[in-house]
């Protein structure tokens, strides 16, 4: 990435490693070289929410973002409020090919930790790296941490929540009233929380390869438009 950037090249990336550990830097170069470096389809796939919160909702002024940005982790939880115990329910989002062979970097929390501080340097120009996340996955829950939840009318989610102050991912008991509660599957959703409009909630794809690639697309699309326009 660094070295199509440092010839002068456009870039338009899913790979949210280096977004999540670089981005400052390969934004700076980029701005250097005069050309665009494209991020969508590092959070949420094909659903735009990087693209809503830095072109439509910035005048806005969002202050927070809570979201579920790990299908795979929806998923699992989705199928254990189902009845399905957690090695069940990872054992098929296996074997559809939602979770890795090794899926520690979805279960334990560490994937949406990276896509959290991407929205947050992103969007709401914080300066924040994966250390300063405070991260906790899924793995501890229980069947009969499920069946309380639902008793109480509530659903866990793995929630990935920042604002001024602090960073975290963690699971969370919601209301079945909350707007994140009713995201199911392999579905992400996001809620930025602004001082104009209150909070706005996007929902859609955000795993699997259409949603991949059609966010680089979408990235695609809106260099030629620049290109275009100018």
């Amino acid at each position: 990435m660094w070295s199509p950037l440092r010839s002068g090249r456009h870039v338009v990336t899913a790979n949210k490693g280096p977004i999540a550990l670089h981005y400052a830097a390969l934004a700076d170069l980029a701005r250097a070289q005069r050309v665009t470096l494209g991020v969508e389809g590092t959070v949420m796939g094909g659903t735009p929410a990087l693209r809503l919160g830095s072109e439509l909702l910035q005048g806005a002024g969002i202050s927070a973002c809570a979201g579920i940005l790990n299908g795979t982790t929806n998923y699992i939880l989705t199928r254990m409020e189902a009845g399905a115990t957690y090695p069940a329910a990872l054992a098929e989002a296996q074997a559809l090919g939602y979770a890795e062979a090794d899926p520690a970097g979805d279960v334990e929390g560490h994937d949406a930790a990276c896509k959290l501080v991407i929205v947050a340097n992103i969007l709401m120009g914080r300066t924040l790296r994966l250390q300063d996340v405070a991260v906790q996955g899924i793995t501890q829950l229980t069947p009969a941490d499920v069946t309380a939840a639902a008793s109480a009318g509530e659903r866990w989610k793995l929630v990935a929540t920042v604002d001024a102050h602090a960073a975290q991912v963690r699971p969370q008991r919601l209301a079945l009233t909350h707007p994140l509660a009713a995201v199911s599957g392999i579905t992400n959703a996001i809620t930025f929380s602004t001082a104009v409009l209150g909070d706005v909630t996007l929902v859609g794809p955000g795993a699997g390869g259409v949603a991949t690639g059609f966010a680089l697309l979408a990235d695609i699309l809106a260099l030629h438009r620049t290109q275009t326009a100018a």
